[in-house]
């Protein structure tokens, strides 16, 4: 099964709501989509939503780094050669973890098709019934607690709440939502790098000592302060968890030398995509550090394929993998399902994507 041809589009897809975080507000997703065809038919699926503000990817700088440096050292190579295609999309280039990640997606789909195996029993095979949470977007405090409530209604029973951009406001924003949806109710927070320690250490300490009862804080403070993240995590007593700061695999042994913080979120664009993934679970595993499976704003494509890593991995405890439900229309054909809050892995070969609709192609590689 050779690389004959790799194909580049693009997927503008709108929200059913704005999503709005610490960082940014978003409209519309906007995928980079990858087609690998091979000379046995064969066709693997992966994609990239840019996100400049985490991970400094643009949608130019994907397509380019894709058709001018990654993708012509690929054609000519057999899917068997896994270790072999990885290390070229690792040593291609620095950084352009996206890029990286949407052609490393689209390579896993293929082996497991060669495989003829699914691939989440590829990577694993230890579930087929994942739960996800629901991102609540950073509002106005009665405005979130409605969209919390509408949310639970829905049959959603984790949410993941954005906060970050103002302490007091956030702590007025978590009684409004606890008051909203009841004690029963899983809430976890997502400060998307917008405290500073100390602020941090006071506001969490605020939440425990009104019981709110918080599972998990993420990313409190700025990606590069480990220091800072380390100090949080030592002087609260609600788990922290670094998604930021966990960008790679080197800075994921740092973060588990450290004992920086208490869970990692694993997001396929951060790492790079499933074969920097796979270590990242596997050294968290080896520390005794559950993770998250996180995602970014991105299509079926990203969500089947991360659902998969999580459907095979114990180390992955949780999941926050909402992003196609947040989606107004779904232009992906076959991957994952979603039931209310759980999502469903399919049992054809590889992710199971059958088709893209409405696609813009830009450029291809032969």
């Amino acid at each position: 099964m050779k690389i004959i041809q790799i194909q580049i589009g693009k997927v503008k897809i709108p929200l059913k709501k704005p999503f709005i975080t610490a960082l940014r507000r978003v409209d519309f997703a906007e995928d980079i989509i990858i087609k690998i065809i091979t000379d046995t038919g064969n066709i693997g699926f992966g994609n990239a939503p840019p996100t400049a503000v985490i991970t400094g990817d643009s949608q130019a700088s994907v397509v380019s780094a894709i058709h001018d440096i990654i993708a012509p050292k690929l054609i000519g190579l057999n899917i068997c050669e896994l270790e072999t295609i990885c290390n070229q999309i690792d040593k291609a280039m620095l950084h352009n973890s996206s890029a990286k990640a949407a052609i490393d997606i689209a390579i896993y789909d293929l082996f497991a098709q060669m495989c003829n195996l699914p691939l989440y029993k590829l990577l694993g095979g230890y579930r087929t019934d994942i739960k996800s949470d629901l991102t609540i977007s950073l509002r106005e405090p009665e405005i979130m607690a409605q969209d919390a409530l509408e949310a639970v209604n829905n049959g959603y029973t984790d949410l993941k709440i954005k906060v970050g951009n103002d302490s007091a406001l956030d702590f007025k924003r978590i009684i409004a939502i606890r008051n909203a949806v009841g004690n029963e109710i899983n809430i976890r927070l997502d400060a998307n790098q917008g405290w500073k320690p100390k602020e941090a250490v006071r506001l969490i300490r605020q939440f425990e000592d009104k019981n709110l009862n918080i599972e998990l804080i993420e990313q409190p403070v700025i990606a590069h302060d480990t220091v800072g993240l380390k100090f949080v995590t030592d002087n609260v007593d609600t788990p922290i968890m670094a998604d930021e700061s966990a960008f790679g695999t080197y800075e994921v042994f740092e973060l588990l030398a450290k004992r920086a913080c208490d869970l990692i979120n694993i997001k396929l664009m951060k790492a790079g995509g499933i074969h920097n993934a796979l270590k990242i679970a596997d050294m968290a595993k080896i520390c005794g550090v559950e993770c998250m499976m996180g995602c970014m704003l991105e299509s079926k494509v990203g969500i089947t394929a991360s659902a998969s890593l999580a459907g095979g991995k114990s180390i992955i405890t949780k999941a926050d993998l909402d992003a196609a439900d947040l989606l107004a229309t779904d232009p992906i054909v076959g991957g994952i399902s979603y039931k209310q809050n759980h999502i469903i892995l399919n049992e054809n070969n590889g992710l199971g994507i059958i088709d893209i609709k409405d696609w813009e192609f830009i450029t291809e590689i032969k």
